[in-house]
């Protein structure tokens, strides 16, 4: 019998397909993407981040063991601290202040992202929850080692293919992935069918982020 995880993934796979195929994730490995577009994207993954991290402190607030609290309340402080970390990389490369980054308004797409991943975790069960952020830490995942694969020429992109295809962040996924199976186990079709909702809802944002980079998406009023 499938795992939930499984299952859940089954659901997205016409979304990953997308995602993979993106002029953004192609334009990684091929090296044609403008480093202009990356740093747009840079920036508004900080900015998104920020929410994020926020977002993992209620999940490990509503957490059913203290063991998925500690959890998820690493993951909240490693959201800031350690991909602060590899996105400053890139700011000091481009000269780019902490100030000019998080002064930046955030562009459509990743409003619509964390409004959606905030509301979920302060009103919705944790089950709920925990089918809303898994996208970020999965589909990351899978396609840091998608693009390993394929490499880069660019030393930049490399590294950003290198953090997310590496066995640190592996393990963290991994994590996740075993906490929401063993979540599974307690729930009713229904709290699932929610569950699925929420992740498929958000791996749709997944792909509308790395668009919305794309196209250096703006307000347009």
């Amino acid at each position: 019998m499938a795992a939930f995880s499984e299952e859940l993934f089954g659901r997205i796979d016409g979304i990953y397909r997308r995602i993979l195929a993106h002029p953004f994730l192609q334009g990684l490995t091929d090296g044609t993407l403008s480093e202009a577009v990356f740093r747009f994207y840079a920036i508004q993954d900080a900015l998104y981040l920020r929410d994020y991290a926020r977002g993992l402190a209620l999940l490990s607030a509503k957490s059913p063991t203290d063991e998925a609290a500690i959890m998820f309340s690493e993951h909240a402080k490693n959201a800031i601290v350690v991909e602060r970390a590899l996105h400053g990389s890139f700011f000091a490369h481009w000269h780019l202040s902490p100030h000019a980054v998080y002064a930046t308004p955030m562009a459509p797409n990743n409003v619509l992202y964390t409004s959606y991943l905030l509301r979920v975790a302060y009103e919705r069960p944790f089950h709920e929850g925990l089918g809303a952020f898994l996208p970020c830490y999965w589909i990351y995942w899978e396609v840091g080692k998608e693009l390993e694969h394929r490499g880069s020429s660019v030393p930049i992109y490399q590294r950003w293919i290198d953090t997310y295809a590496g066995d640190e962040f592996a393990s963290v996924v991994k994590q996740v992935l075993a906490l929401t199976n063993q979540v599974a186990e307690t729930l009713t079709a229904e709290d699932k069918a929610r569950i699925a909702e929420h992740f498929v809802m958000t791996a749709r944002f997944e792909y509308m982020f790395w668009d919305m980079g794309y196209r250096e998406q703006a307000w347009e009023v």
